[in-house]
């Protein structure tokens, strides 16, 4: 793994909220799951009919089902256009937010190369047409930026998380730019998404489905499967017209802005972003990340800063 890929200070043990159901929830997390994974065996069912041949309205019911399946109630907020190239961004907080931007609209994924070799999901997600990027190649950088751009000029919607890792939801990332050069490219506009989980419709922000770190996919379903209440808030934020920004810079800034909770996260990740990692200070959570000793040195962030990133955001 290259030193130089995104990454975040938020780890399970810091920033995770555990303890969020009882024994006597057990029973209804079982249910759960095996509603997620009869819902998935459907979706591997289907898939064999590759990307594109699978009607959107019912890609979207599906996406649905299965985020409710696993006890979270969805809330969506804004349209996003029906048809045409479109590049949609989002902050990354959870596996659930893939679903998620499938339930606004359907798209192609962009995802790590490694996942194309996970057993049973790898599969599910080539024919889902999933777009592999190589993040540790900087070389094969501007191939993946022209082959992404070549897919929105043909009228395809492709949705990415700029941020390049998963923060717990209480932090958030800068977006990296290197995706917004392909919406450039292709002239097509730029959909910015928010997401974000309370604890219960109205209440305080939660991390309880954050996937993390070293955190095991096991682990966070079963820690969504036995949390009570949860919300997924999705705010489809409006359109970002082509040539409406001069460069990627500015379009990436402007995808970013206005957070769900009123603080501009992506501008304090900028302030403490070098070569580019990106920090919302030195800890989240009072923990410090895995590693740091070995990552590349990066510039001290105001402890005022630091308290204001990792509190909770409600």
């Amino acid at each position: 793994m290259s030193l130089w890929l995104p990454s975040a200070p938020c780890t399970p043990r810091a920033c995770v909220e555990t303890g969020t159901g009882s024994t006597a929830a057990v029973p209804r997390a079982v249910l759960r799951l095996t509603l997620v994974v009869t819902l998935v065996l459907a979706g591997i069912a289907l898939s064999p009919l590759g990307w594109g041949r699978i009607p959107a309205g019912w890609v979207r019911r599906w996406c649905r089902a299965v985020i409710r399946a696993s006890g979270v109630r969805v809330r969506i907020t804004g349209t996003a256009p029906p048809t045409g190239g479109l590049l949609l961004v989002a902050n990354h907080i959870s596996w659930l937010d893939i679903p998620l931007l499938a339930a606004v609209r359907p798209a192609r994924m962009l995802a790590k190369t490694e996942i194309r070799r996970w057993p049973v999901a790898g599969a599910l997600a080539a024919r889902g047409g999933t777009l592999f990027i190589e993040r540790d190649r900087l070389r094969a950088l501007p191939a993946t930026v022209a082959h992404i751009a070549g897919e929105l000029r043909a009228g395809a919607a492709v949705a990415a998380f700029p941020e390049g890792s998963t923060w717990c939801g209480r932090a958030q990332g800068a977006f990296h730019r290197a995706v917004f050069q392909a919406a450039l490219d292709a002239g097509v506009p730029v959909q910015p998404v928010r997401i974000r989980y309370l604890s219960h419709a109205g209440g305080a922000a939660s991390t309880a489905p954050a996937f993390v770190g070293d955190d095991s996919l096991l682990a966070s379903l079963w820690r969504v499967a036995t949390a009570h209440g949860l919300v997924a808030e999705v705010d489809v934020r409006p359109v970002l017209p082509p040539g409406a920004f001069p460069d990627r810079r500015t379009l990436a800034r402007a995808a970013q802005q206005d957070d769900p909770d009123g603080q501009d996260h992506g501008a304090i990740a900028r302030s403490t972003e070098t070569r580019g990692h990106v920090w919302a200070g030195d800890t989240c959570a009072g923990h410090a990340p895995a590693g740091a000793a070995t990552r590349p040195h990066r510039p001290r962030v105001p402890a005022q800063t630091r308290r204001t990133v990792c509190r909770d955001s409600a």
